[in-house]
């Protein structure tokens, strides 16, 4: 577990909020680059201090739950956008959702477009999800908003050499924005536009386009719950092994009940 503060808060893009976090906690965070991803413990409103769950080892969620459900801080599975050992800095990317009327939903996000420097929280390591094998032939990345931190960050660690493409999907076209990664990887950008689709329908459309799939690529898929699941069917039915996809449902869209 890694203590951290707010230093500072940014929009990198209108759908995108970013904290850069800092501590000297961080210094000794072993980030891997690629996907690495983190679980976020944040305050509560009415706490003064953050509480966390102590606990040795690996066998956290117990001690978790074990807190009292009104002290128990908010948990989420973040990515690292960036980190520079150096200054112990670490940059996390929030989606901002908004509602029907434009109010910002989510409790991470609101907190993270609320937060001001000083604010507490702390991350706990999960490693990385990416598991390209070392002989991949091509890379196959897809992703709705809400991968974009993972995609963004496996573009720029992936070997210069590595061939393939990339899949995104963003809210608007002010969110897309350079990514850095292998001159032999293609990026597809897709705008969602229409604010009552479900994120990643359009991003799982273009991905059905594909008619082929090497068998000795790889693919990574996540993001809505439906879009990994079915892309990871769709890219097996290809022909890719299910042992070369991975694939991780970051999220379920649960639609609204309708009075009978």
């Amino acid at each position: 577990m890694f203590r951290a503060r707010v230093l500072r808060g940014e929009r990198v893009t209108p759908s995108m909020h970013r904290l850069t976090v800092t501590g000297e906690d961080l210094a000794r965070f072993p980030w891997q680059g690629y996907d690495h991803w983190f679980r976020l413990f944040l305050q509560l409103p009415h706490q003064r201090r953050l509480r966390l769950p102590e606990f040795t080892g690996d066998r956290w969620w117990q001690p978790y739950l074990a807190i009292p459900e009104a002290e128990r801080p908010h948990c989420a599975n973040y990515s690292v956008a960036g980190f520079r050992p150096e200054a112990a800095e670490m940059d996390i990317d929030f989606v901002v959702h908004r509602g029907p009327t434009g109010e910002i939903e989510g409790r991470a996000a609101v907190w993270a477009c609320r937060a001001r420097p000083g604010d507490a929280l702390a991350v706990l390591d999960q490693g990385v999800l990416f598991d390209c094998p070392p002989d991949a032939s091509e890379v196959v990345i897809v992703a709705d908003e809400t991968g974009l931190p993972a995609t963004a960050g496996i573009l720029r660690s992936l070997p210069r050499d590595t061939v393939g493409r990339l899949i995104q999907e963003v809210p608007t076209a002010a969110d897309r924005r350079p990514l850095d990664g292998p001159p032999g990887l293609a990026v597809t950008w897709v705008v969602r536009g229409d604010h009552r689709s479900v994120p990643g329908t359009d991003a799982l459309g273009e991905l059905l386009r594909l008619t082929t799939a090497d068998r000795a690529g790889y693919a990574f898929v996540v993001g809505e719950s439906t879009l990994a699941t079915e892309g990871r069917r769709h890219l097996h039915r290809l022909g890719l092994p299910k042992d070369r996809i991975t694939f991780s449902g970051f999220w379920k869209h649960e639609p609204m009940s309708r009075a009978a």
